[in-house]
Order: structure tokens, then sequence, then C-alpha cells
């Protein structure tokens, strides 16, 4: 098949961090939410390339023993967010680098 309706990615701003999958799990709960929740989904990634450690009702660093991640030997804050308020969707990430490129 061409490139004839094919889907242009967005392209990230240089103040924005991107978005990559850590798993294929990952890749399919994110088309799930895409098809259950778009709307809600196209915010949260505005709010999660813009501004993904600011924590708020919606987003916020888990704790315990789901509050780590470690990836490639480094451990990271893994952080929630609710694309929705009331709803029971859940995007968990972590952020690698200090700031967006």
């Amino acid at each position: 098949m061409g490139e004839r309706g094919k889907l242009v990615p967005r392209p990230p701003k240089r103040v924005e961090y991107e978005i990559c999958f850590a798993s294929t799990q990952a890749r399919r709960g994110w088309q799930d939410l895409a098809v259950t929740t778009r709307n809600p989904l196209a915010d949260a990634w505005d709010f999660l390339t813009r501004t993904p450690t600011a924590v708020t009702p919606t987003n916020y660093p888990l704790r315990g023993e789901l509050g780590d991640i470690v990836r490639d030997g480094e451990t990271y804050t893994r952080w929630q967010h609710k694309p929705t308020l009331k709803g029971s969707a859940r995007i968990w990430f972590y952020v690698q680098g200090s700031s967006p490129a």
C-alpha cells in the first residue's frame, strides 16, 4: 500500500516531551483508550508532552512499591495520569531526562 491515506504523525515542538511505548501492552492499552476516550486522550497527550510532572488531581506520582520503575538499569519515578477525572482509565508513565529536547 502506498502513502495515500496513511496518517501523518504529529511532530513534537522543541519544548515538548515525546511519548514512547515501553511495551507492546502499553501500545495496546493506548489504542484501546483511543477507541473509548478519544477526546480526553488527545487532551492527555497535550498535558503529557508539555507538563508531565505537574501534580494535579488527575496526574501524580505513584507511591509505595508502584512508585518506582527500573528501565535499562535506571530507576525512574512512576506517574499516573487519568484522562478523565471520574473514569477508570489510567496511564502509567515515567519521564526520562529532566527536560524536553
